[in-house]
């Protein structure tokens, strides 16, 4: 059996990503958005989550590159001097493994996120990280324990088979790649043993940012059996304001509307959210 569900990341970093998860959900396939509670857009994207209930809205949690929910000061090994989150993850990951005060205003940070998200009323479908920094076995551990005092029901580990995106096009995973998936592969029985629900596979890392519409519904006939995640970047416009070069938000909103993929999903039973999981 097959259940597949299709995710926006970045969900309230602009106005349009905004727009692009709330047209992809209405016309198209998509059936959870990831919210960054710190995003230029975040009210935007909050309003819209309200009026649209078959959204399943999760917390995209922000440790790097971006803007933290506690004031910069309180988290003084966390940011750079703009007071934004540091870039350089390799580094500020080993802080957060060494450095018992750079763990605690994770901690501090983490439970902010999740307060800030619990105060927008939004049922929190899920839970996974910017960058997938929740890799970091440091960060795991503390989104378990705090997330469990928020609700928190189910976790994204990144785990891509290589197999199903070979059947598409050819595909070469370095060893970087190679090492997050061994990483992934622990983390998704961590958060097993957990309780939590947890994907069996997670499909959007290898074509990060570039998730179009040929690739997409030639994936979907090779989607092995249990609970596969899509996760997308769509956007209206690939240079809103805190873009990414080089990603193609447009072409991954067309994908979500392209009429193969909203019939290979549609054949699958349907986009669903982690919630209906439970259900």
């Amino acid at each position: 059996m097959k259940r597949i569900i299709v995710t926006s990341d970045d969900f309230g970093a602009a106005l349009e990503v905004n727009e692009a998860v709330e047209r992809a959900h209405r016309d198209g396939v998509l059936s959870c958005a990831s919210l960054m509670v710190t995003g230029a857009a975040a009210e935007d994207a909050i309003v819209r989550a309200r009026r649209l209930p078959r959204l399943g809205v999760g917390l995209h949690l922000v440790l790097v590159e971006g803007v933290p929910a506690l004031p910069p000061e309180q988290l003084p090994d966390l940011v750079d001097t703009s007071g934004r989150f540091r870039t350089d993850m390799a580094r500020a990951g080993a802080t957060m493994f060494f450095k018992p005060a750079a763990r605690a205003q994770l901690a501090a940070e983490i439970t902010a996120q999740f307060a800030a998200f619990a105060r927008t009323g939004l049922p929190l479908d899920h839970v996974n990280a910017h960058k997938h920094f929740h890799l970091h076995p440091t960060i795991a551990g503390l989104v378990i324990a705090i997330g469990r005092r928020f609700g928190m029901k189910a976790v994204r580990a990144p785990v891509e088979p290589f197999a199903p995106l070979a059947a598409v096009e050819p595909v070469k995973l370095g060893a970087e790649a190679r090492i997050a998936g061994l990483w992934a592969k622990l983390l998704r029985r961590r958060l097993r043993r957990a309780g939590l629900t947890v994907p069996d596979q997670v499909f959007g890392l290898a074509w990060s940012g570039a998730v179009t519409a040929d690739r997409l519904a030639g994936l979907l006939p090779q989607l092995p059996d249990g609970v596969t995640e899509i996760y997308a970047h769509p956007a209206t416009d690939d240079a809103y304001p805190g873009h990414y070069p080089g990603y193609s938000y447009e072409a991954e909103l067309a994908a979500l509307l392209d009429p193969r993929v909203v019939a290979g999903v549609a054949a699958a039973g349907g986009p669903v959210r982690f919630a209906d999981l439970r259900a």
